[in-house]
């Protein structure tokens, strides 16, 4: 039996007594833990398991399975009994697109590899193999389908008086296009890579097959040849339109500068960009509605300038919601005098600055003898302090847009050429864009 310890007493209680640490081996090597990638594991789930149920892309395809795919359908050549290899559903190459460019994606091969990698693509796919090809070709074939699918997203918003068209507020940005400086070239330099262009062309088709090729590389080399022919072709044509511009230009440095095409992108043109510099670029139009901020028009164009811009965008806007507008904010670009007329007559009002004058101590807003009524009015009317709030709306609205789309939503750097293609991008941007503003909207309507 153990006696109890008195105080002063060096016995030790040895039923108490604690483990002793161990000594520390300096020499030893540290003990880590590393990936044991050999073992075996087990986790059985769904595809639906992938993603939680509040993910974004879940609500993606919920739009997606809503909407009229008519036109998208139309392109897809099997039909019922007849053989052929079955098409890949346009529902999920639309929703695999649609979720990217939310993501500010926007590049084919990018896509495909996050096909595999990342859950939500894979969610989407849920099985079914893509590859950059069909992934891409489906980004850039379906233009009056995707304008199509804005339209039906407009009509629910307005539907359930979200969106309205009354008051929208318009502005062009310029999108660096896929093409080199360099590409530009006199109609003397083009036509001289042209007729080497088709000499290659005609000496491929007439060589014996190479034996170091499969058919499969000897075709992809005749496909490379003949495009690039008919790039150039194309860019001589597009040399004429260059020279009719020109021809329009009034004191510009650029009107004596020789016309030029681009041999690579030959609708791309050289623009002035926001830094100053000039590029090859395309100009993105945009209108929104100055209430929910919403985008309802998309349009792009070649032309160097915002001028006359304003009446395609209305029209467009117009046709797409069922609805007039009433009244359009404009920056200075697009400021001419027969636009406001002509929006005058269509009882449109058209809040744009008016350009300071090249005298010092004229009032800019006082009408000029030369003024029509309806430019008088305006000149007038953009001197008051109403008009001047108003006209504020423009940049907090479209600005902020044109800023959203490049950061976030996949519209540039652009990938494609060609005016077609390039609409097809900034639609995908815009329904991306409307997707994460207004998702409760549309998955009511």
């Amino acid at each position: 039996m153990n006696e109890p310890s008195v105080p002063g007493d060096d016995r030790r209680d040895t039923t108490m007594a604690q483990p002793s640490q161990p000594t520390p081996d300096q020499d030893a090597p540290p003990r880590l833990r590393r990936p044991d990638r050999h073992r075996v594991i087990t986790q059985p789930r769904t595809w639906d398991d992938l993603v939680p149920d509040d993910h974004l892309v879940r609500t993606i395809w919920t739009l997606v399975q809503r909407w009229d795919l008519t036109l998208f359908l139309q392109a897809i050549r099997a039909r019922g009994r007849r053989p052929g290899r079955a098409a890949t559903d346009p529902r999920l190459l639309l929703a695999l697109w649609l979720y990217a460019a939310t993501q500010g994606i926007g590049c084919g091969r990018k896509l495909d590899r996050l096909c595999t990698e990342s859950d939500p693509y894979r969610w989407l796919r849920g099985g079914v193999s893509v590859n950059y090809h069909t992934l891409n070709d489906f980004r850039v074939d379906h233009e009056e389908a995707l304008d199509d699918l804005l339209t039906q997203m407009l009509a629910v918003l307005i539907e359930a008086g979200v969106v309205s068209v009354g008051r929208i507020a318009q502005d062009g940005t310029r999108i660096r296009a896929n093409a080199g400086t360099n590409s530009f070239q006199e109609g003397e330099t083009l036509e001289k890579h042209l007729r080497a262009a088709r000499e290659h062309l005609e000496e491929i088709k007439q060589a014996a097959a190479d034996p170091k090729l499969s058919a499969q590389q000897e075709a992809a080399r005749e496909r490379a040849a003949r495009e690039r022919q008919q790039r150039l072709e194309q860019a001589l044509a597009e040399l004429e339109e260059v020279k009719r511009a020109k021809a329009q230009q009034k004191d510009k440095p650029s009107k004596d500068h020789p016309p030029r095409a681009s041999s690579t992108d030959p609708e791309a043109r050289m623009m002035r960009m926001p830094d100053g510099g000039t590029r090859p670029a395309y100009n993105l139009e945009l209108a929104a509605d100055c209430g929910s901020r919403a985008i309802v028009g998309v349009a792009t164009t070649n032309a160097g300038s915002d001028a006359g811009q304003d009446q395609p965008m209305r029209d467009q806007v117009e046709a797409r919601a069922d609805e007039a507008v009433a009244e359009q904010l404009l920056d200075g670009g697009f400021c001419r005098l027969e636009s406001i007329e002509r929006a005058a007559v269509e009882e449109v009002v058209i809040s744009m600055p008016v350009p300071e004058p090249r005298k010092a101590g004229v009032d800019r807003y006082a009408p000029k003898p030369t003024d029509s009524a309806a430019v008088a009015e305006w000149r007038q009317r953009m001197g008051t302090d109403a008009a001047k709030g108003v006209y504020k709306q423009r940049s907090s609205t479209i600005e902020t847009i044109n800023g959203e789309l490049k950061t976030y939503r996949g519209l540039v750097p652009l990938l494609v050429r060609g005016l077609r293609k390039v609409q097809c991008a900034a639609l995908w941007s815009a329904l991306a864009y409307n997707i994460v503003h207004f998702a409760p909207y549309l998955l009511e309507g």
